[in-house]
């Protein structure tokens, strides 16, 4: 077998999670392919331009052009690479159940291609039992006889975008292999990046790990979302209760209401847990709920912005950022989508606003058409809050930033 340190590495998929992977590997001197069935986003990446936030053309550029970092479509690329990682989307069906088309074609794909002796790590998002009870059967149908010689290992994803203080290389990660040797290894990959790496004791326990991580906000955000009416019906300010809440230095942590919840994890792996108890049979009472309450926020935000605009049939109400979260262009999950389907099943007619998203196909763009109110869904830079106060147009904050503005009303 080749020297396993800082050799080829192939990083399926070039998103939110693969692309920064892939250039902080870069970082540390791994040969680097990043692996796209877009041949745009390919094309993009290697031109030096880059398509995600939290990677920098500048950046980008210096590992293109030191050989450390390439992007590519062809299969041939794995074929002497000695780690593989998965970072493909997991996204929901209709259902709202997992929808692994995507992650199936990768499997297949790397399957295929793999050198007999390499290791495959999933960080994709997805249930407990993934790699042993998927991925593996999976290699080894396709590939009998590299399935008992390849190594598999889970490394749950924790990317933040956007995140000024936690970063890839300062957020703890949790790896486990299917056996020792794949645990080893998976070990020693991730120490090149990490500062700190965690073992568990099997891949289910690091895939359990990530669905609790992202049902625990669920839920909590949850919580605070249900007593948003309460708080208004009684005149009490949900963020400075928050805030007060918060000034105990135990037992509670800081969970903010808003339109509901977005982005790929929170919205997303709270069902996958879902999913997976109702195959053996379980309910998770607790888990539903919260995922119904912050559905249900969608109803609440057009309600309350049709209440405070008091518009006409038809009229023009607009959603002031539509990116999932501050800062980002990413409208993967975005509550805007359910708010806007609300207006629009009410008889009047969404638009939009978001300096950093250029395109959004539900709704039409807001390009100084006369309105009757606006909501803010996500605080994003670059908001024309001022314009429109200035205009005496209600507007409806459904963040908390702009709650001390006269003429906003908040949630």
């Amino acid at each position: 077998m080749k020297s396993f340190l800082r050799g080829k590495v192939v990083i399926v998929g070039q998103g939110y999670v693969g692309l920064p992977l892939a250039l902080e590997l870069a970082k540390a001197d791994w040969q680097v392919v990043g692996f796209d069935i877009s041949k745009s986003i390919v094309s993009q990446l290697n031109s030096g331009s880059s398509h995600i936030e939290d990677v920098s053309n500048l950046e980008l550029s210096k590992f293109l052009e030191n050989g450390q970092y390439k992007a590519s479509s062809s299969l041939n690329e794995f074929e002497d690479a000695e780690v593989c990682v998965i970072c493909v989307p997991t996204p929901l069906n209709e259902q709202g159940d997992p929808n692994l088309s995507m992650f199936d074609s990768a499997i297949r794909m790397v399957a295929t291609n793999l050198y007999s002796e390499a290791l495959l790590i999933n960080e994709s998002t997805s249930y407990p039992g993934t790699v042993r009870d998927y991925i593996k059967p999976l290699v080894k149908s396709l590939r009998v006889d590299r399935a008992n010689s390849m190594l598999f290992a889970s490394a749950p994803e924790r990317i933040d975008p956007r995140n000024a203080n936690w970063q890839l290389k300062n957020t703890t990660r949790i790896v486990s292999g299917l056996d020792q040797k794949s645990t080893e290894k998976a070990l020693r990959f991730y120490e090149t990046i990490c500062d700190d790496v965690v073992e568990v004791s099997s891949p289910e326990v690091a895939e359990m790990a990530k669905l609790l991580e992202n049902t625990f906000r669920q839920v909590n955000i949850a919580l605070v979302n249900q007593l948003v009416p309460l708080c208004r019906n009684i005149d009490i300010n949900i963020h400075e209760v928050i805030e007060a809440a918060g000034t105990k230095p135990y037992g509670f942590m800081k969970f903010f209401p808003g339109a509901g919840v977005g982005g790929h994890c929170i919205p997303v792996d709270p069902l996958y847990l879902l999913w997976r108890a109702r195959l053996v049979g379980l309910d998770l009472p607790f888990v539903a709920q919260a995922d119904l309450v912050n559905s249900n926020m969608a109803t609440y935000v057009a309600s309350r912005l049709i209440e405070l605009a008091k518009p006409e049939k038809g009229d023009y109400l607009v959603l002031l950022g539509v990116g999932y979260k501050k800062g980002i262009s990413d409208t993967r999950e975005t509550p805007a989508i359910k708010v806007g389907q609300v207006i629009l099943q009410r008889g009047f007619t969404p638009l939009w606003f978001d300096p950093l998203v250029p395109n959004f196909e539900h709704f039409d763009r807001w390009d100084g058409q006369s309105i009757r109110g606006a909501a803010v869904i996500t605080a994003q830079p670059g908001l024309p809050l001022k314009e429109m106060i200035s205009q005496k147009i209600p507007i409806l904050d459904c963040t908390g930033e702009f709650r001390f503005k006269n003429g906003v009303e908040t949630l």
